[in-house]
């Protein structure tokens, strides 16, 4: 396992610096947000989490289940204390763990659909209190195997706004353009998107930043799944409602475990700013998308 991004912290400047006009370069590296890359700990590196083996559940909180399917697998957990919160833009505080799980259905059977609310058990986040990093290791519930574990680090470096990202769409009104106009543009063309592609590599996990989405925008997704039915996914209700989401964390397929979400996917929590600040993981929602 990597980063898919390449995370020395003049990268992406370059890259921009050789592919789009000065200005454009400029107002492109704007869009940059800072995240925590997350990959393979090796000896000596400082270890802020895990991908797989078991969770350490205290005793008073159950292993997330989804009724009628069974028992979701344990993805991952980092230790808030442990990131290099201060390096991001998003008021993650330096307290406790997060655990995250997702029922892995290789029968698509139980697909998390973020828009159908009766759906949403199938992935779940638990704020784990600090004393959690000494209470042993839970076994894994009959019938579900672990994924191996993989000691993970944390590199803060820059991280890229998606193609279908909406701040890239408003800063350079991409929204007003046609079809043809849009991809020919710069920032969206075939050169630059090859450039960038090839700029990132291996398994892209991390904590914050702009999320690397396989499809739509994730922020999307979400904003309409809160808004609801009622509201048309051309609404512009959507597009301010997804302003207020940040990417929280996202997993990626991953060979050195064994993830792999249906088609190479890749597993996204969202959270608003204010809950995040305030603790409030509950609200927290989860998407996912694949190739």
């Amino acid at each position: 396992m990597d980063t898919r991004e390449n995370t020395a912290p003049d990268a992406l400047h370059t890259l921009a610096r050789t592919h789009l006009p000065p200005d454009m370069a400029d107002r492109w590296t704007g869009l940059l947000r800072p995240a925590a890359h997350l990959r393979a700990a090796v000896p000596g590196d400082p270890v802020v989490g895990r991908l797989g083996g078991l969770p350490r559940l205290p005793e008073d909180i159950e292993w997330p289940v989804r009724e009628g399917y069974g028992p979701l697998s344990f993805v991952a957990v980092v230790d808030c204390a442990a990131l290099p919160v201060d390096e991001l833009d998003i008021p993650l505080r330096p307290q406790g763990r997060l655990a995250f799980f997702y029922l892995e259905d290789e029968e698509c059977e139980a697909v998390v659909d973020t828009c159908d609310p009766d759906t949403w058990a199938g992935a779940r986040l638990l704020h784990l209190p600090p004393a959690s990093a000494d209470v042993p290791e839970r076994p894994a519930p009959e019938g579900l195997t672990p994924y191996p574990a993989v000691p993970l680090t944390a590199q803060v470096a820059p991280s890229a706004p998606d193609a279908e990202s909406t701040v890239l769409s408003a800063e350079f009104g991409l929204g007003a353009l046609s079809v043809k106009e849009r991809y020919a543009h710069p920032v969206r063309c075939d050169t630059f998107m090859e450039a960038l592609w090839d700029h990132q590599r291996g398994a892209a996990h991390q904590i914050g930043g702009h999320a690397q989405c396989v499809q739509d925008a994730v922020e999307i997704t979400v904003a309409k799944a809160v808004l609801g039915d009622d509201v048309d996914w051309e609404d512009p209700r959507v597009e301010e409602e997804a302003a207020r989401w940040v990417l929280l964390a996202q997993f990626d397929s991953d060979e050195d475990t064994g993830m792999m979400w249906a088609d190479a996917g890749v597993l996204y929590w969202l959270i608003r700013p204010e809950d995040l600040a305030a603790g409030r993981f509950d609200k927290a929602m989860f998407t996912w998308q694949c190739g």
